[in-house]
């Protein structure tokens, strides 16, 4: 018993000792391990719970956007943002406008939750924003990317097409047995030369906005603008940084269906239908796609992205900020 006694009195002291470091690094503003590191997953599942609700709310139009960019010229099929989607709706349902969301939540997750946290971190060296939060989405992007390669093929597939893919780790086995592990980044360069002007120009505008409307309305700090006026500025932000980096997403998605031999809406060349339109890298996907489609087929399905960029980026950007309030993190965006 003593020795128990002896032993409860030792924790008690140590618990004691613990609580009054504790108190005194709070005295000095200096946090604790353990409360960095909470907040530090605090404000990461703010990220990922941030890109997981923006993406769903407009997972109909991502459908259609990609659609549209892989959708072969011989055999249309979707025209315009309204047909395709009544079109989707009609040949496969309620669940066809949500076809490839699972896959796309499984990589927009991490990668939201990365993306918004090392932009936290880097916005404390101002000066080194933009290098350091390009790096940290190129780095988020590359992470992910298989991810998305297997979305964008399991959101071309419809009811009426060979079903090659029955889920998401059924797409990934089957692409590395039938096509080796550098199936699954097809198309990673033209994504990463899109994260720079995409992230740099996202962040940069909406920050921009925001501290345009504080000096405008002679408030004290962002943090008191309307999630209305937050809103926009998201919308903003996101419709400038996609629209500019639009051309290298369809350029993306083509590659990304090179090789899949049951494709069911694979874009292709001249003459037959039939014919698939391989592609030997990025320049010659660009090469191919102006000449047998001209410079417009480009930005094909940028009316519904455009559409689609204005609720995702907006609900992205006041999601995370209100699930932070909610979780008691400090540090925010506005801040």
């Amino acid at each position: 018993m003593a020795s128990e006694d002896v032993k409860a009195s030792e924790s008690a002291v140590s618990t004691i000792v613990n609580l009054a470091e504790e108190a005194k690094l709070a005295r000095e503003g200096v946090k604790a391990p353990s409360h960095a590191f909470l907040s530090i997953c605090k404000s990461l599942v703010a990220g990922g719970v941030a890109g997981g609700v923006s993406r769903t709310a407009v997972a109909p139009l991502e459908r259609l956007k990609i659609l549209l960019q892989v959708q072969n010229p011989h055999t249309i099929k979707y025209n315009g943002t309204v047909q395709g989607l009544k079109y989707i709706w009609k040949t496969e349902g309620f669940r066809g406008l949500f076809k490839g969301n699972g896959a796309n939540c499984a990589r927009i997750v991490p990668n939201s939750a990365v993306k918004f946290f090392s932009y936290e971190q880097a916005s404390k060296a101002i000066l080194l924003l933009y290098q350091q939060q390009t790096g940290n989405g190129i780095i988020a992007m590359s992470a992910t990317y298989p991810m998305d390669m297997v979305r964008g093929r399991l959101t071309v597939q419809t009811e009426k097409s060979p079903f090659q893919y029955r889920g998401m780790f059924h797409a990934l086995s089957t692409v590395l047995r039938e096509e080796g592990p550098r199936a699954l980044y097809k198309g990673w360069l033209p994504s990463v030369i899109g994260v720079i002007p995409y992230v740099g120009l996202n962040f940069a505008v909406y920050e921009s906005l925001k501290d345009w409307l504080v000096k405008a309305n002679g408030l004290a700090e962002d943090s008191e603008l309307s999630v209305v006026t937050r809103l926009a500025c998201g919308a903003a932000a996101g419709t400038v940084g996609q629209t500019v980096a639009y051309p290298l997403d369809v350029i993306r998605r083509r590659m990304q269906m090179v090789g899949w031999k049951d494709a069911a809406s694979i874009v292709t060349g001249e003459g037959s239908s039939k014919t698939r339109l391989e592609y030997n890298g990025m320049i010659d996907a660009f090469r191919k796609t102006v000449r047998h489609e001209g410079f417009g087929a480009l930005y094909k399905g940028l009316v519904p992205n455009s559409v689609k960029v204005v609720p995702s980026i907006a609900i992205a950007f006041v999601t995370y900020e209100m699930v932070k309030d909610i979780l008691g993190v400090e540090i925010r965006i506005s801040d």
